[in-house]
């Protein structure tokens, strides 16, 4: 899909529904391993001063734009940045679009428990959603996690089928491989960790998701949509989580690269 660069960095220039389509399509029809990562203004300036980190971001087949502040950039430069797509919406929509559909989805990341619980909220609005792997690190037992999870479901009597396994010795099943892993370790780990597992897990689309899961489950609450509308949710994190104010220092960063880069007809290439 076409990328735009800012600070040598790929941003893809794609409608939501057309990366959903995209990702679907390639899952349903081939064999392709890739994975996505989602920049943010953060994520650009870490990328300006490591350039591990600039190739790990870089390898990405698909960068969905992340940050009301990437477009704000990408206008400043006249780039073509269709529209923001955030990591937590992104994981929504995915999964709203994939329930019923023969592929699998795993959840890793978040910390302990946390996977988990944001698998059960979303198996609580789609109840025919095929998750096969659920844990905080990838082990084996992520698999077994998935369909104890697949059980308890069915206990509560939400609808849907539990695979039965091949072998009627053995509780659980381990797939061949995953369709779409949602990777949630928080930037640069889970950019820098899917860069260098693709194609050595039995995974095909990894999708780096940041602190999706935090909110999916409910645990850290996430700015009213107004707010998010008006480009004001770093703010709304802020207030919520303090601790982030070290990292805001990033946006003023940020900021100042791509005035700089324009009073002195730069492109921000």
């Amino acid at each position: 899909m076409k990328k735009e660069f800012l600070f040598g960095v790929g941003i893809t220039s794609a409608t939501e529904n057309e990366i959903l389509e995209y990702i679907v399509n390639s899952v349903q029809k081939t064999k392709e391993r890739y994975y996505i990562v989602t920049p943010n203004p953060e994520m650009l300036v870490l990328a300006s001063q490591s350039e591990q980190f600039k190739t790990a971001l870089n390898g990405a087949r698909i960068a969905l734009p992340d940050g009301i502040g990437l477009l704000w950039a990408s206008k400043i430069f006249g780039k073509k940045l269709k529209e923001r797509v955030t990591g937590t919406d992104f994981v929504e929509s995915i999964c709203q679009r994939l329930e019923g559909n023969p592929v699998t989805v795993g959840f890793l990341g978040g910390g302990e428990k946390v996977a988990e619980k944001a698998a059960e909220c979303l198996l609580s609005r789609y109840p025919l959603l095929e998750v096969v792997f659920v844990s905080d690190r990838w082990w084996e037992e992520g698999f077994t996690r998935a369909e104890e999870l697949r059980i308890r479901k069915q206990e509560l009597g939400i609808r849907g089928k539990i695979r039965q396994p091949a072998d009627h010795n053995s509780l659980f099943i381990i797939p061949d491989s995953i369709d779409i892993l949602f990777v949630a370790f928080g930037f640069p780990k889970q950019e820098e960790w899917m860069h260098e597992h693709l194609g050595k897990i039995p995974v095909r689309v990894m999708v780096g998701v940041g602190g999706a899961f935090d909110y999916i489950s409910g645990r850290v609450p996430r700015a009213p949509a107004w707010i998010q509308k008006l480009g004001f949710e770093w703010l709304f994190r802020l207030v919520v989580q303090p601790w982030r104010i070290k990292r805001q220092f990033a946006l003023i960063i940020f900021v100042f690269l791509v005035l700089k880069a324009k009073l002195t007809g730069g492109v921000a290439k």
